[in-house]
């Protein structure tokens, strides 16, 4: 029997007359990448070759951070960043409950024990209840900047400082996101970030990047993405494989110039449904502080009354509503071992209860937001 949901998941989602995914649109004419492709083909250099440097040369522009190393996959930066610290089995490694499985899934993966903190209005984690989970064993702090909105990086760095922990920034949602005018990914040990289809910049299947202004973490990461290799012929340490493909930076090259133009085009969109949506008395926009953090819109989430009426009468009307994520990391099948109960985080659990993603990409017209907007008021007014 084929288990993989995925191919049902696309095939149903392909259906919507308003998408999350604009795949197809984006990648409409791709003549310039397929000749950068074909180039690829007759140098050879598949693993670890000239493009993937050029990306992450691109990368460090854009983030001002000094070191930049394309790895498989959001997942594996994280995983390989809580390797490069020495995680050692059983040591706990703090982060929020609301966050995409990955975030938990390389924590627990590299040997650590996640311990979950409630989040905030702003659908971050709050910092005002990190350092109550602190304890003899944390060993760092994995922060996630849900759906490009930056987190009090403020408050956690100074949490961080004082009790010497290193922060590892969980930035898969944050390309050209900031606080206080610093890139995401630039305040904790390393920034982590995924290539995913779906993410703001995106390439043709899994990849990712991390960077960092530590020259001993880089040096360290720069052996584990490669099997430990410093040469051909010599292993320093054990290490894994974790490389992005050249094929892979290619495509991120490319759409890196016109990355700006996605970033302004998801911030005017997610502007146009809050200037339309904030009077519906049902619906609740998040807590953001949009004078000092630039958000990049990743998702555009609001909270809703009759969450699962309202998306269906969406789904009926053509429109892709989702819900990102309907149950919490700590209330997982996956997280039964570490005891965690209903009521531990009651924000992230009434929060998990009725949000509501609606589709912000690029791609979108004004008559596809004012389409939304006006069935999302007839939902409600009738």
């Amino acid at each position: 029997m084929n288990k993989n949901f995925l191919t049902k998941q696309y095939n149903k989602d392909n259906g919507f007359k308003i998408k999350h995914n604009y795949l197809e649109q984006q990648f409409r004419n791709s003549e310039k990448i397929f000749a950068d492709i074909r180039k690829l083909v007759k140098k050879g250099d598949y693993t670890l070759g000239t493009y993937v440097s050029e990306f992450e040369n691109n990368i460090k522009k854009i983030t001002k951070a000094k070191y930049c190393l394309g790895v498989g996959s959001g997942t594996d930066a994280i995983f390989l960043s809580l390797k490069a610290i020495d995680l050692k089995n059983n040591d706990e490694v703090i982060t929020t409950s609301y966050t995409f499985y990955a975030t938990v899934g390389a924590i627990v993966t590299a040997g650590g024990k996640p311990v979950f903190v409630d989040i905030n209005n702003s659908l971050n984690i709050d910092p005002n209840e990190i350092e109550k989970k602190i304890t003899k064993k944390t060993k760092a702090i994995v922060i996630v900047h849900w759906s490009g909105y930056a987190c009090d990086m403020d408050k956690i760095m100074k949490i961080s400082k004082k009790y010497n922990i290193p922060v590892i920034e969980d930035a898969c949602h944050g390309i050209k996101a900031s606080y206080k005018n610093q890139p995401l990914g630039t305040f904790g040990i390393t920034g982590c970030f995924s290539l995913h289809p779906l993410k703001n910049l995106n390439v043709w299947g899994d990849g990712g990047f991390l960077i960092t202004n530590s020259k001993k973490i880089y040096n360290k990461l720069y052996l584990l993405r490669n099997h430990g290799l410093v040469s051909r012929d010599k292993c320093k340490i054990y290490g894994y494989n974790s490389r992005l493909d050249s094929i892979q930076a290619i495509v991120a090259n490319n759409l890196l110039k016109g990355l700006n133009h996605i970033t302004l085009s998801r911030q005017n969109n997610a502007n146009f449904y809050d200037l339309h949506l904030k009077n519906i008395k049902q619906i609740t926009i998040p807590d953001y502080n949009k004078k000092i953090i630039k958000h990049v819109y990743h998702l555009y989430m609001v909270v809703v009354k009759n969450r699962y009426s309202l998306i269906k009468f969406l789904h009926k009307n053509g429109i892709d509503a989702k819900i990102h994520y309907p149950t919490p990391m700590h209330l997982q099948p996956a997280s039964k071992v570490y005891n965690y109960k209903k009521g531990d985080f009651p924000i992230t659990e009434n929060i998990s209860k009725s949000v509501m993603s609606l589709p912000v990409h690029e791609f979108l017209k004004k008559s596809d937001l004012l389409f939304v907007i006006n069935k999302i008021k007839d939902f409600y007014e009738n």
